[in-house]
This record gives structure tokens, sequence and C-alpha cells, in this order.
């Protein structure tokens, strides 16, 4: 309470067209004298000389923009079933060493828990104000970053800040089918998706141990057990690189399963006009899927 390094501002009320989050982060920067920003979400802990580790990662990277993946503090089955995916989905989709050599904004990605940026860039680029409608920072603001020209990165936070997302089933399920139709449940993505998903992560398990009771030849058996090896392999290692639960491991193929009927939801109600809901405001989609280019 005593110090003075710290200031706290009540939010204005938020304007048409803003998504709250976005709101506030731009007021911040409006209020903020620094020459670097760090943006974490307020469920996120930070470790001791965290943000000074976060911004000699910014210093070293040369880029603009960096976004840190906090350790994920998942206790439930339901949060372990899916919050460790978020590594598993970057690191799976997002090119890591094309990203680094290109600014085109499709490689535009990071983790909307923790930003950090040099203010000058920020303002250049537009920061939060050319995502306002949006509720999906983690993917949009690296991208806006990109179409102005600067260079974005991605590091991982594991020893720099914790984060626990959500605490129950409902909350999970609620809080990534909230910007789902920003992402992989976008009407061009959703069925390469789903697709790749269910055969390369849902039904290979599900298949083997059905061909010990189903007669299947002895070169089928090991391509299905080559497809269990290779879906596996990848969350072996990001539980050791990440301290992620083995059992989150062990559930894998259940765990995309109900990631992928979480993006079919939000495109559910994308199509019949409900909106997104969250922190007890509704958000339309359809000008934030228009202005994604989706």
């Amino acid at each position: 309470d005593d110090d003075e390094r710290v200031r706290v501002h009540e939010s204005p009320p938020l304007p048409p067209g803003w998504c709250g989050k976005q709101h506030a982060c731009a007021t911040l920067a409006e209020l903020a004298r620094g020459e670097v920003f760090v943006y974490l979400d307020a469920d996120v802990q930070v470790t001791p000389h965290g943000v000074a580790r976060a911004v000699a990662f910014l210093q070293q990277s040369k880029a603009s923009l960096v976004s840190g993946i906090p350790l994920q503090v998942a206790t439930t089955i339901s949060e372990q079933l899916v919050i460790p995916l978020i590594h598993w989905v970057l690191l799976g989709f997002l090119p890591l060493g094309r990203m680094r050599h290109s600014v085109h904004p499709s490689y535009g990605a990071g983790c909307g828990q923790l930003f950090v940026t040099w203010a000058d860039d920020y303002r250049t680029s537009g920061g939060h104000a050319k995502i306002r409608d949006s509720l999906h920072d983690g993917v949009k603001l690296p991208r806006a970053y990109r179409a102005a020209g600067f260079a974005t990165d991605l590091f991982d936070a594991t020893e720099v800040a914790t984060c626990r997302m959500y605490r129950s089933g409902g909350e999970v399920w609620k809080g990534f089918e909230k910007n789902a139709i920003e992402g992989l449940a976008s009407p061009r993505l959703i069925v390469p998706t789903t697709v790749l998903l269910l055969a390369g992560q849902v039904l290979p398990l599900p298949l083997l141990l059905a061909a010990s009771v189903v007669p299947l030849s002895f070169w089928g058996k090991m391509t299905l057990f080559a497809a269990v090896c290779a879906g596996y392999a990848p969350r072996v290692l990001a539980a050791l690189r990440f301290q992620q639960s083995w059992l989150s491991v062990v559930l894998h193929p259940i765990g995309v399963a109900v990631l992928l009927l979480i993006q079919w939801s939000a495109l559910l109600k994308w199509l019949i006009g409900r909106p997104s809901q969250w922190k007890d405001r509704n958000y339309e989609a359809d000008r934030v899927i228009a202005d994604s280019g989706m």
C-alpha cells in the first residue's frame, strides 16, 4: 500500500465496440510512463525476478512484442484435460523457426496471459485499440504488430510466472469457448482441424484397443501403434518440459476430444446468433469474424 511505484486507476466506462480487457489495457498504456509495458492477466502470479527475466528476453529477442506461456496450474480433472493443450496447440501448429524469420501476420501467436512490449512500438502498432472488439488477444495482438511491420516472439515463462486460469469444468468450457470462433472454431478452420485431430490424436488409441478383440493384420496393428506413439510423444515432451500433469498425458485423446467439442459448440452458437459471454458481458462474433478475415 505504501509503494509509490504502484498506482491504481479506475477504468473509465466501456465504450461501444470494445472488449473489456482490451479497453483496460489500452487505458493503462495511456497512463503508463515507462519504456517497456508488461501486461499480465489478473490470475497470473509473477515469480521473484520474473518481470526482469521477461524483459531480458524482450531485449535479447530483438522483437517488439514477446509473449510468455506461464506455468499452468491445473488441479481438477477438467482443468488437466484441456489447460495443458495450450502448449500443445501453440507448439504443434506454430512453426517457430519460420515465425522468427518473418513478420507475416499469419505467424503471429502468443498467450494473452503475459505480454511484454516496447512502449514506442506498442503505440506505433496501435496496440490494443487495433483489436478492440476481440476476445483473443493471444493471437490478435501479435498479428496487429506484424501487420505494422514489427516482429513478435514467444518464450517459455514456466520459471517467470504461474497461472490458474479456471477452477471448474464450467469455467474451462466457457473460457475456451468465448474466443474459439476467432481461432480453431472459425468456419474455414474447424473442419480440417477436426479431421486432423480426430485422425491423429483421438481415434488411434481406441482403435488400437479395439484391435485386441477385432481381427486385424499385424501391420495394421503396427500402424495404429505408431500413430498412438506419434500422438503421445509431443505430450510426453511437453509434460517433461512444462511441468504438466501425467494424468493429462494419459487422458490426451479425451482432452483433444473435449477441445473439439468446445470448438463445435462455439461455432454452433455463432451460427444461431448467440453472442459470446464473458465477465457478465455479451460479445457479438460477426464483427470479430469479419475483421479477422476468417
